[in-house]
């Protein structure tokens, strides 16, 4: 049985004081359950005080990127180990808004997911295609040529810190979801990759989250999908109430 993750990204939003707010907020709500772990990513500023707060609390807390370099002349950046440094395991790598508005390319993602797996830290990997290659029927070849690349090069091992995020792009602050069956679809597609490449035993266990305008309203129902195994949140984590709700629904 796969214990279902519900993370929450928060993208660029929250200040420090809003931040603490919605953490405290979240300890106050969250009712701590074995079958589900709860991630939330804040932005770089606010990782170190996130990891304070949830140091006695059972959330851990993700970055939402991080260079491939173990340090060097890239400004702005942030490395693996500066992150560890700081109490912080977990990163999400590849996701669509760093793919589209930093042109972070299949080859730039293999560096961070190896560079994930040689420090040791937990990779929420995120693949998902554009409106336009669904409507082509493209749609399985995208997801499978981000896997490949990003992905298949690393050791069968790796896999025990890495988890899986289909975002359909389309579906991602825009208020369209997919369906639970397309839901369902793609990450038993997904599992399928996994297994012709590693093995049936090895696809059984990694977890694949559901990423695109989860809400209270329509989370039980992805979630209750077979091959669903939580949710990767963009806008309804930054609302405690909202975000609990979700973790209320990978519950049931």
């Amino acid at each position: 049985m796969r214990t279902k993750i519900v993370a929450g990204n928060w993208k660029m939003n929250k200040t420090l004081p809003e931040a603490i707010q919605l953490i405290n907020d979240l300890k106050s709500m969250v009712k701590p359950d074995k079958s589900v772990e709860v991630i939330i990513a804040p932005s770089y500023v606010n990782l170190p005080k996130a990891v304070e707060l949830l140091n006695d609390f059972p959330i851990k807390v993700s970055a939402q990127n991080m260079h491939f370099a173990d340090h060097g002349a890239y400004t702005g950046e942030v490395s693996a180990d500066m992150l560890k440094a700081i109490g912080v395991e977990t990163v999400i790598l590849g996701h669509s808004e760093r793919r589209a508005y930093f042109n972070e390319t299949d080859d730039i993602l293999q560096n961070k997911a190896h560079k994930a797996y040689e420090k040791q830290m937990t990779n929420i990997f995120c693949v998902g295609e554009q409106l336009e290659d669904r409507q082509a029927g493209k749609h399985f070849d995208v997801v499978k040529n981000q896997l490949s690349k990003a992905l298949f090069a690393l050791p069968l091992q790796a896999y025990k810190k890495i988890i899986i995020a289909y975002e359909p792009v389309w579906a991602i602050g825009t208020g369209e979801t997919a369906t639970p069956s397309q839901a369902q679809e793609m990450h038993h597609f997904i599992r399928e990759s996994l297994a012709k490449k590693y093995g049936r035993e090895l696809a059984s266990h990694v977890r694949i989250l559901y990423g695109g305008s989860v809400k209270p309203a329509n989370a039980a129902e992805i979630f209750a999908q077979p091959d669903v195994d939580g949710g990767l949140i963009g806008g309804a984590s930054l609302n405690a109430k909202d975000f609990n709700a979700i973790i209320e629904a990978a519950k049931s």
